[in-house]
Formats: C-alpha cells, structure tokens, sequence
C-alpha cells in the first residue's frame, strides 16, 4: 500500500512536469543535510554527525542525489533548460570545493545548464578558504552567500554561531580575490542583547567587504529550538517587535545610503544584476524542483517535499520510487493568494490587475494610509512605501482577507 501511494505521487508529478512549454524557466535547489554543530536558532532540516550515526553519510546523500537528479530529468521537458542552480543547507561548504564541484558535475550530466546561468553556493565563514573559493569558481560557481549573521562576538554566541566576528568579512574578500562578482552576506537582527551599536558594528563590517548582496533577516523564535527553550526558561528576553522594526530602519538606511537599493522586503543589492534570480524564481511563483532531503519542488501548479531524514530520502530512491513525503496541487484561488503575497513583496510591485475588486478596494485603504503607492502608467502597479515595507505582512494579509 505504501509503494501504491508513492507511485501515485509520483504519477502526479510526472503529469505536471510533462505538460510545461520547454522554454519555462527552470530552477534546481540542492539541500546539503550536514552541519558541523547545530545553532540554537535553527529548524531548518539539518543534522551533524552525531545525530546521524552511521544512518547517512555524504557518500550515500550523493549517490542518492544522482538518483534523484536522473528521476527528474526523466521526468521533465529534455529541452528545458536550468537557469538558476543554488545550493544550500545545511552547511554545503563541510563538502569542500572538490564536493561541491562534484554536485555540479552530476547536475550537468543529467540537465542542460544556461551559459549564463546563476550558480550559487551558501557557505559558512568557518569552513571556507582562499583555495575553496578558488576551488568553487573552477567548477563553475559564480556566486556566494556567506552567513554573517553579525559582527558581536556575543550576538554570535547568542546564535551558537562558530565563526569569530571578522571570519564572514575576511571571506567575502577572499571569494572576491577568487573571480566571484556576486558575493551575499546574510544578517540577523533582533537577536536577544543586539544592540543599536552592535548593529551598526555589523553594518560597518559588511560595507567594507567587497559584496555587491545583502540579505537581513528579523529573528524567528522557532519552536523546538534551543533558542525558544532559552527563552521559554526566562534566560533571555523575546524579540520585540518596535525594536526589530527600528533595527530595520537602520539597515535599510544605511545600505541605501551606501548604493544599495531594496528589491524584496529584506534583500538589497547596488544594481539589478545582483538580485539573485534563483530567489526572484520562488518569489514570481515559476517552477523549480528542490533535491535532496526535505527539500521542496514547485513545478506548474504541483508543489510537493521529500521525505526529510537522509536514510529515508535515499531508501525511497534506491526502492524505485521518488522521494516524496507530501504535496499539493495548487487550486486557482492557492496560486491567487501565493502570488499577491510573494510579489507584494518584491520591489516591482504587485499588478492591480491581479486583484479582485474587493482587493483592490481594500489595497486603497493602504494608499491612503501611505503604506502603499501607484506605480507605473495609469497605476499599474502596487509598491510598498518604506512605512509599508515594516508592515508587509500586515498589507498583504488585509488585502487578502477582510480585516
């Protein structure tokens, strides 16, 4: 019964993927399962090697991964080309630049990859190198983002982050001097004990390195973590939300002041080609299929995850079938609602021909309010003020839904 409804899924996938024009954009997310040590913020699905015993290795993720690279490219168009490629984790750079070189070779020996397309990496500051990064661009890398996350030692300690505070700049310079013209560098403001000073200390940090992508996050207490049970314990306070709202403002006025420009409510670049289109892909609702353990594939209206332990993922695969924990196929009234809150929040705004009436009604409110402005011929478009980026989920939820 269980292989039954996994060859039903997969049928439902194979319908999906077989009824797209070739010429649709194709992305492909690859997950790398392992960390080092885990922080204490983090619910994203990782595992050290402790936790894995000898379940799971990187040897028998890669062997698993080659099969679930062979599956998709059987399943979709052979003439759709892959566009954007971004790995991520997890802590891809515990592969090393033979590892990561390796991952892209067997992308390339089942898919056709765009001359220009985006090729990127995350990689923890700890764990890279000058010879990584020289390493990276050989295989074919042309874009990294680093977890900074900040520049405190204690804001680090805070996070159960290993690098020192200097490590992140020190290797955006050094993927720099490798070739790489597109270098991010993620923050994480409101941490508990943040303060306006350390901040700005990590802004400071990043307008010194050579990056031309800044991606900021406000801090997600996540429950389950280690984090959460800290603060659920009374050892540290909650984020608060007037203080995340002030932190952002400084970021965005600092970066703004120093040429970056916002594109989505929390990523800046100083010019378009910065954006990093693997992103743009997820946020403009196009199709990408995730490899890897629990990793998630959107692909013409079927979104579907796998199963999320590395034993498990690869198990499946070796049985024949493909490794799906779960999905959905997106109803009209799903992808409606997806698409206004994911481009309401990008900086080219959301078509007022996407809304109904009623929404557009609603929406008014927001212009009135200064939140929202008309863009474009006639209004074309919806942007975000800057007041309205601090309440972005506040706007699109009212649009949406009554309030």
């Amino acid at each position: 019964m269980k292989v039954e409804s996994e060859r039903a899924v997969d049928d439902v996938v194979a319908a999906a993927c077989g009824d797209v024009e070739p010429a649709t954009p194709l992305g492909l997310y690859l997950h790398v399962p392992f960390c080092a040590t885990r922080c204490g913020y983090c619910d994203f699905n990782t595992y050290t090697a402790g936790e894995l015993g000898s379940s799971s290795s990187p040897e028998s993720w890669q062997q698993a991964v080659d099969i679930e690279l062979a599956s998709a490219a059987r399943l979709l168009n052979p003439d759709r080309p892959v566009s954007t490629i971004f790995v991520g984790g997890g802590t891809p750079s515990l592969l090393g630049a033979a590892g990561l070189g390796r991952l892209l070779d067997a992308v390339r020996a089942h898919f056709t990859v765009t001359d220009d397309a985006e090729i990127t990496t995350e990689s923890n500051p700890e764990s890279t190198s000058p010879e990584f990064f020289g390493g990276l661009r050989a295989a074919g890398y042309n874009r990294i983002s680093l977890g900074m996350q900040s520049a405190s030692a204690h804001v680090l300690a805070t996070l159960d982050r290993t690098h020192t505070p200097g490590r992140a700049v020190a290797a955006a310079h050094e993927a720099a001097a490798a070739g790489f013209e597109h270098v991010n560098l993620d923050l994480i403001y409101g941490t508990p004990g943040e303060s306006d000073a350390d901040l700005h200390a990590s802004v400071d940090a990043v307008l010194s390195a050579p990056v031309d992508h800044v991606s900021a996050y406000a801090l997600i207490v996540e429950d389950g973590t280690a984090l959460a049970r800290r603060i659920r314990r009374g050892e540290l306070p909650a984020p608060d939300d007037d203080v995340l709202a002030d932190r952002y403002q400084i970021l965005d006025d600092r970066l703004c002041a120093d040429g970056f420009d916002w594109y989505e409510v929390s990523n800046w670049a100083r010019d378009d080609s910065g954006w990093c289109r693997h992103n743009l892909a997820y946020w403009h609702s196009h199709d990408w299929w995730g490899i890897g353990p629990g990793a998630h594939s959107h692909v013409n209206g079927v979104r579907w995850w796998n199963h999320k332990h590395p034993a498990r993922y690869a198990q499946t695969l070796e049985a024949g079938a493909l490794p799906v924990g779960g999905h959905e196929v997106l109803t009209d009234e799903d992808r409606h609602v997806e698409s206004v809150m994911l481009t309401a929040r990008c900086r080219d705004g959301l078509p007022v021909e996407k809304l109904t009436a009623e929404e557009y009604r609603r929406a008014a409110a927001f212009i009135d309010e200064g939140l929202l402005r008309h863009v474009g011929s006639v209004g074309a478009r919806l942007v975000l003020t800057d007041a309205g980026r601090l309440l972005a989920d506040r706007v699109v939820r009212e649009i949406l839904v009554a309030g």
